[in-house]
């Protein structure tokens, strides 16, 4: 079982382009507060940030810097600290994603950068982005090259209309984040980036596979140690510090996100996915799963087919395209 395959398919991940622009020195834009992960590609030119909840920090960018907002805070981007900020909310153009925006001075160094979105549909098990930190930079390397080839994709399919043109988009910016992952769980050192980095463990990495493939398990700390090559105290220790929680509370988590992706995605009763979650009663499992959910499985399985929780208004794309 690839485990990050498995929790990309469920949560849903998609996204798209927002914004295609050239800026001309002097610039600086604003970006509010998003319900969604933002990401900003510098292809030419030079641009610092700074973020509302990091005041003082400046982040650096030059061309091919890759930057993830992962929490969607408020940020500012620009070329010049003293030019005022605009808002994108206050850009003029008739389209959230049509042709190149371009904003700022007459003077050089001119940039180019683009700008858009990752959106996770069900944000009770986005632990992804959860676990990425609040900002995320990556410097071009020399297998950079999926990265402009992706978003450049991704400028063309943007650039004019055609059939199929949202799908297009959003299964381009999964590949996209995919690629992103991939490059910062690269990048980690030991003990860092929860259970995506602790999927490298030689010792945890298989402990949480076996989690992941049977969840109906009544797994032990001396049982889980024993088939990893630890002993308990260890392996409980190891598991803690790498993953960031204890396994049985890991266990848990992984057992109600299961119980959840099965209300949605099958016709099985209640009883049944108890059962396959690893609970002898139907109470027992309730209680876990009002507990973790803050819903009933019954009035979760309800609300999520009823479709209620997928209706949000992208109000960034809607404001900026009126």
């Amino acid at each position: 079982m690839d485990i990050l395959a498995e929790v990309l398919d469920r949560v849903r991940l998609g996204g798209t382009l927002l914004f295609h622009f050239e800026l001309g020195h002097p610039w600086s834009l604003a970006l509010p507060q998003r319900p969604y992960a933002l990401f900003h590609y510098l292809s030419r030119g030079s641009a610092s940030a700074t973020l509302g909840f990091e005041q003082g920090r400046e982040l650096r960018m030059s061309p091919g810097d890759f930057v993830v907002i992962s929490r969607g805070e408020p940020h500012e981007i620009y070329s010049d600290r003293r030019t005022k900020p605009f808002s994108v909310l206050d850009l003029d153009r008739s389209s959230a994603h049509l042709g190149v925006v371009r904003h700022g001075g007459s003077a050089q160094p001119y940039s180019t950068m683009i700008c858009g979105k990752f959106t996770v549909a069900r944000p009770s098990r986005g632990s992804v982005l959860e676990l990425l930190p609040p900002v995320l930079l990556l410097k071009p390397t020399e297998e950079g090259e999926w990265l402009e080839a992706i978003l450049r994709r991704m400028v063309s399919e943007s650039a004019r209309e055609r059939p199929g043109q949202g799908v297009a988009l959003s299964r381009l910016t999964e590949v996209l984040f995919v690629e992103v992952l991939r490059s910062w769980i690269k990048s980690l050192g030991p003990g860092e980036g929860g259970w995506l980095g602790a999927m490298a463990d030689p010792h945890i990495g298989p402990a949480l596979q076996l989690i992941h493939e049977q969840p109906d398990r009544p797994w032990t700390l001396d049982d889980l140690g024993q088939r990893v090559g630890l002993g308990r105290s260890a392996f409980s220790a190891r598991f803690t510090k790498l993953v960031g929680q204890s396994m049985y509370r890991y266990l848990i988590v992984r057992r109600m996100e299961e119980a959840a992706f099965l209300l949605e995605s099958s016709d099985d009763g209640i009883a049944r996915i108890a059962t396959r979650v690893g609970y002898e009663t139907v109470a027992a499992f309730s209680k876990v799963f009002l507990r973790h959910h803050g819903l009933s499985p019954g009035r979760y399985r309800a609300v999520r087919r009823s479709g209620d929780d997928g209706k949000q208004e992208d109000v960034l794309e809607a404001e900026v395209a009126d």
